[in-house]
């Protein structure tokens, strides 16, 4: 099903939204609806749900504005709804000072759910830069993964992509000061 559609991002600015998207469980419904359309029972399948509770996420995702109905079709008499992402990308908020980084801890969350024998690339650098490296190293990454994401084929297995390229706080701020 044709996504053109869809919004470019979809920026989360109420806590209704915040609330929607920092769940992990709705986090992995999300994913499943990044390249196409799904149904209730569907969902249920590939995150590993009952229906009630697939339905009950979807319903707090769909009310957030972050998921929403593209089609429904008749079966048995029944109306069997198919739900998209709102939009290609999702814009979080700023994580505040002392906020956890719910998109970061989610992804973490799927990294240690991959079976041990499956196939996956970590690798953690420290890097000493200028910040105009630090910023065309930014900028060269966000341009790769969208390099990719374009490349995205549905019918191919999802693989996911996480990078966080930042400064660590100084290592007393780090460690709340405490010694």
């Amino acid at each position: 099903m044709p996504t053109d559609d869809l919004s470019e991002t979809f920026h989360v600015t109420t806590d209704e939204q915040l609330r929607a998207v920092s769940n992990l469980t709705r986090h992995r419904i999300m994913a499943v609806l990044r390249f196409e359309p799904a149904t209730i029972t569907q969902i249920a399948e590939r995150v590993g749900l009952a229906k009630g509770s697939s339905s009950y996420h979807v319903r707090l995702l769909e009310r957030a504005g972050l998921v929403k109905v593209v089609r429904t079709r008749k079966v048995r008499g029944v109306t069997e709804r198919y739900y998209a992402m709102a939009a290609r990308a999702i814009v979080l908020p700023e994580t505040g000072t002392g906020q956890p980084d719910v998109l970061m801890r989610h992804m973490v969350a799927d990294l240690e759910a991959v079976p041990a024998d499956s196939e996956r690339h970590v690798r953690m650098a420290h890097l000493r830069l200028t910040e105009e490296q630090f910023a065309e190293l930014g900028e060269r990454l966000q341009a790769l993964a969208d390099e990719y994401r374009e490349l995205s084929d549905p019918s191919l297995p999802d693989v996911s992509l996480a990078f966080a390229l930042f400064r660590p706080a100084p290592r007393g701020e780090a460690e709340g000061d405490a010694k």
